[in-house]
């Protein structure tokens, strides 16, 4: 079965790529390029799916630094230390995991991909209200009713197997198919380095899914050895 597989170059959605490989999928990656600062993690995508071995892997690039208003997109600094506040934070991207899924569904009626997989979860995130369950509902009747696949098959079908995971759920479930999460990038605000600032909610979410599986964190964190 062909599944297209949105990968970020992050934890989670090496999880789930692991996830769909082990259960038989012939995997199509697809990362984007949105013009986010941490563009590094582009870099950490194509490490991951050669490490996988991917059927195919697309690049797409569309700059969503033309609408802005987001800490991802322009020139808003990156909240530090407030991981877990209420409310949708400033590193929210204005309609991305709408835009990424449409993108998504049209590479998967291309590749005729019966599934789409994305890492969402509504456990430990962010706030993003494009996380959740009720938006992947959502986004699945669009598939239905819009679509020549959704029409006469009914698929792509959206998988999103980590949405009521845990953070420490996915690294140890990583950990038990073989993923290497030191090729992995998650942090919102690198240095130029690439090491991970340890203080974006990306950070603290990574950083403590690591300590609660008591697995050891590979990440290089800004300021230590």
């Amino acid at each position: 079965m062909k599944a297209v597989i949105l990968l970020s170059g992050g934890l989670d959605s090496a999880t789930v790529l692991a996830i769909a490989r082990d259960q038989g999928r012939q995997c199509h990656a697809l990362s984007i390029v949105y013009g986010q600062r941490h563009q590094i993690e582009l870099a950490a995508a194509k490490r991951v799916a050669e490490a996988m071995g991917v059927a195919e892997h697309v690049v797409y690039n569309l700059d969503l630094r033309v609408f802005g208003a987001s800490a991802l997109t322009a020139d808003i600094d990156v909240p530090k230390d407030s991981a877990g506040e209420p409310g949708i934070p400033i590193t929210y991207v204005p309609a991305r995991n709408t835009i990424f899924l449409s993108l998504a569904l049209g590479f998967a009626e291309a590749r005729e991909a019966e599934e789409i997989w994305l890492g969402v979860n509504a456990v430990d995130f962010s706030g993003y209200p494009d996380c959740r369950p009720e938006f992947i509902d959502a986004f699945q009747q669009v598939i239905l009713r819009g679509t020549r696949s959704g029409v006469e098959h009914g698929t792509p079908r959206i998988v999103a197997p980590l949405i009521s995971m845990t953070k420490a759920g996915i690294i140890r479930q990583g950990i038990a198919l073989g993923v290497d999460y030191s090729i992995t990038h998650s942090c919102y605000d690198p240095a130029a380095d690439g090491s991970a600032c340890g203080h974006c909610d990306s950070c603290i979410l990574r950083r403590r899914g690591f300590e609660e599986a008591r697995v050891p964190d590979p990440t290089h964190y800004a300021g230590h050895s």
